[in-house]
């Protein structure tokens, strides 16, 4: 499998041998974010997906997401990955709660969940975040698009996202009462 990711300006924790290994025997913690634009009544009126091309040169959809490193809080692993995925600029408005809006279950084998992710099992704390600043993606996005809540809905969105994003997504969108 080829990697088309950027390598981690800091990998810190595991090299990718160890990561791996490590892949195969025991579930890693994640956390994902849906970015969001809203209004001065804090109506969601924007959603940023990510554009991505997967390892099998295939193009995707996906959100921001990442692992949560040894030692690291669950607010500054999101505000790390927010700005690794949006820039510097995107200003993230975290959570005041650490609660998830919802947890997604990855399983390496198809079918035991919604969730799927063919390296791993991987859970992942999913949060609904609001920027407020510029985003210009990095790392392995070739964009965000900004979508209404209602583009971001439709199946044909939700088809274009990989893993069972789709239904995270919507998921997301229902915990702020903007699902359409």
């Amino acid at each position: 499998m080829a990697n088309t990711r950027t390598p981690d300006p800091n990998p810190g924790w595991l090299s990718d041998d160890e990561l791996e290994q490590i892949r195969r025997r025991l579930p890693l913690l994640y956390v994902e974010a849906v970015p969001v634009r809203v209004d001065g009544m804090g109506q969601v009126t924007e959603v940023g997906v990510l554009l991505r091309v997967n390892p099998a040169g295939s193009m995707t959809r996906t959100l921001v997401s990442g692992r949560v490193m040894y030692g690291e809080t669950l607010r500054d692993a999101l505000f790390r990955h927010l700005e690794k995925d949006l820039g510097p600029m995107a200003f993230p408005q975290l959570p005041i709660s650490p609660t998830p809006f919802h947890v997604a279950e990855y399983f390496p084998m198809p079918g035991v969940s919604r969730f799927h992710d063919d390296r791993q099992h991987a859970v992942s704390l999913a949060y609904v975040v609001p920027v407020t600043g510029t985003c210009d993606p990095r790392q392995d996005a070739l964009e965000l698009t900004w979508l209404t809540p209602e583009e971001a809905a439709s199946d044909r969105v939700v088809a274009e996202m990989e893993g069972g994003r789709g239904v995270l997504l919507r998921s997301a969108l229902a915990s702020v009462g903007a699902l359409p």
